[in-house]
């Protein structure tokens, strides 16, 4: 079983830059693909960027340019640097890890306000 712990969510001003961490244990399948979701009150939950254990990556348009996705395999660890907030990114950020048994796990979330 996978544990997730994220860290880094807080209040920023528009413009401003936060930095996303987390940090995988617990499992003993080797972890594919990592990746960062978010859910702003009212609406679904929608992937931000994701990242497979080569490195190769995938960003939502919306913040295509603004953030960027990576990862340290030796720490088990994904982090989603965050540029050029804008008040639209203000949700709650998940963690997603998928092991090489297709198992998949989610952190417990991590608030991200952008205030204008």
């Amino acid at each position: 079983q996978v544990q997730l712990v994220e860290s880094g969510g807080g209040l920023v001003q528009v413009g401003g830059s936060l930095r996303l961490s987390c940090a995988a244990s617990g499992s003993s399948y080797s972890i594919n693909a990592m990746g960062w979701y978010r859910q702003a009150p009212g609406k679904a939950r929608e992937l931000v960027a994701d990242i497979t254990r080569g490195g190769s990556t995938n960003y939502a348009d919306s913040v295509k340019g603004r953030f960027t996705i990576s990862r340290d395999n030796a720490k088990n660890t994904v982090y989603l640097q965050m540029n050029s907030l804008k008040p639209e990114d203000t949700a709650v950020y998940y963690c997603r890890v998928i092991t090489s048994d297709a198992s998949n796990a989610w952190g417990q979330g991590t608030l991200v306000t952008v205030s204008s």
